[in-house]
């Protein structure tokens, strides 16, 4: 009797899948398997959950570490109904409106206006004609988002057959996958301020926009059509209503841990090695950077890949990031500032062509205390300053220092005021620090870049082609980089999980 009772409390017992990685792709995979049934551990190295998207209090100062930009709010807004509940459960949701400005040379300021009729009125005033090109321009765009968001990146990427069905084959040629972008986008515009504007989303997916595909005009659809967006308290206010999302459906957190091994036995992935002792799995899930789990967690017998076909990946960049508190208000600037005085083609080359520390860098401004009065104390401004790099590339205190005094000085030039002697907060933010952090693969700041080469089933596998166990979300595997693609992607693998493991 007792040898039957434990058998059958053996066979009802929850696969136990333990996540390594406490980021958006590893929160997501967590909350799904959870809400499917599985007992679920996320093991973080970090002492927060959001990965990337982590929180620098200092000095009265809260800096949002990592992503900025709130786009493609429904993705977010999906995944939370899913489960019963809305974003606005946790946090409040607000649209910029300008959504950004672009600074141009001498000083010129193009704000984006949040209404779409504004916007045309806006880019009539730069090039007639394109308040209809950019009618005609989007809706290409549109059909690309809609076809993007809800078929292909739904795919999990392990064969090519996952798209031969007859909608998706209908939907080729539309998407654009063998025109670059570049040569799209001037189908439509000639004029180098709207083609910097409608060019720069596709700045971080990690190749130049002559290769990249045309498909990522979706981004802009993205950009103008749904615009930017802010939580208030800062981004990682989506990262804490998904922790807060987990831990509801009993995920269990275990962070300033890191993991130092994954034991492998007969194929499958039985302890997951911590160093506060091994942790016995069902499943496991690699969340944290492809790389590093692939390369250095597992024995070489059972790696995914090898080196070499690491070292051929196209990363998108790295950054060199300026987190600074100012004891005073900035008037010209706003919540999202573009800088783009000096040419762009000269810049991306530098990250993507030639990897070389750039000269006179494009660079973003976030100042959400423009729109946040809790992140900086009264009458002073939180500055979060952005110059994309090449990924890999070493960092010196000197460089720091020589780009802070540089950018600072623009930003004066700009202002047309002096504010460095009220800087009274100061961290800076480089390759060694996403290595040392994230284990980032080349210091990496968004993950693998979206050429035609490297999308879909030509990304790194969700799936570890030698244990039976073991699989892969995040952004360095399908769909892609940023925060709603990582969302996506945690929920895309946990669903195949449960769909296909037995």
């Amino acid at each position: 009797m007792f040898v039957r009772f434990y058998r059958k409390m053996t066979v009802n017992m929850p696969t136990h899948s333990i996540i390594i990685g406490a980021g958006f792709a590893g929160l997501s995979a967590a909350i799904t398997l959870a809400h499917k049934g599985h007992r679920v551990t996320v093991i973080e190295k970090n002492t927060t959950v959001g990965g990337r998207a982590r929180v620098l209090k200092k000095d009265g100062f809260t800096f949002d570490m990592g992503p900025s930009w709130y786009w493609m709010p429904e993705v977010m807004e999906n995944f939370f109904n899913q489960f019963g509940r809305s974003t606005a459960d946790y946090f409040e949701l607000i649209r910029l409106d300008p959504s950004y400005q672009v600074i141009y040379a001498n000083g010129e300021v193009l704000p984006i206006p949040a209404n779409y009729e504004k916007l045309q009125d806006t880019l009539e005033k730069i090039e007639q004609g394109s308040a209809h090109q950019l009618d005609k321009f989007l809706a290409e765009a549109k059909y690309k988002y809609e076809m993007g968001i809800n078929e292909f990146v739904q795919k999990p990427g392990l064969s090519i057959l996952e798209f031969a069905h007859l909608k998706v084959l209908k939907s080729l040629t539309k998407l654009d996958l063998l025109q670059p972008f570049s040569k799209h986008v001037r189908r439509y515009f000639n004029s180098p301020k709207i083609l910097t504007l409608l060019e720069f989303p596709v700045l971080f997916l990690g190749a130049m926009p002559k290769k990249i595909p045309a498909l990522y005009s979706m981004m802009n659809y993205a950009d103008v059509m749904l615009g930017t967006w802010y939580p208030l308290g800062g981004f990682s206010k989506l990262a804490e209503a998904m922790h807060a999302l987990a831990i509801e459906k009993g995920v269990e957190f275990k962070l300033g841990t890191s993991v130092t091994a994954i034991k492998v036995d007969n194929d499958k992935a039985t302890e997951v090695i911590t160093a506060n002792g091994a942790i016995t799995a069902d499943l496991v899930i690699g969340a944290g950077d492809y790389h590093h789990i692939d390369q250095h967690l597992l024995p070489k017998s059972h790696r995914n890949y090898s080196e070499n076909y690491w070292a051929k990946r196209v990363m998108a960049p790295s950054c060199l990031l300026y987190y600074i508190g100012v004891n005073k208000k900035i008037p010209k600037l706003r919540h999202h500032n573009l800088f783009f005085e000096n040419d762009f083609e000269q810049h991306a080359k530098a990250i993507y062509e030639q990897p070389a520390w750039p000269k006179n860098p494009l660079y973003y401004v976030c100042c959400t205390s423009k729109t946040d009065a809790s992140v900086a104390p009264e009458g002073m401004e939180n500055l979060f300053l952005l110059i994309p790099v090449a990924p890999g590339l070493k960092d010196t205190e000197e460089i720091r220092e020589r780009y802070f005094n540089e950018l600072v000085q623009r930003l004066e030039d700009f202002c047309g005021e002096k504010f460095k002697e009220n800087i009274i907060s100061k961290t800076t933010y480089a390759y060694t620090d996403f290595v040392s952090d994230y284990n980032a693969f080349k210091g990496n700041a968004y993950g693998l870049a979206n050429t035609l080469t490297q999308t879909a089933v030509l990304k790194p596998s969700i799936r570890n082609k030698k244990i039976k166990n073991l699989y892969y979300t995040g952004q360095l595997t399908v769909p892609g980089p940023g925060v709603p693609p990582a969302i996506i992607s945690g929920q895309l693998v946990a669903n195949y999980i449960v769909k296909h493991q037995k």
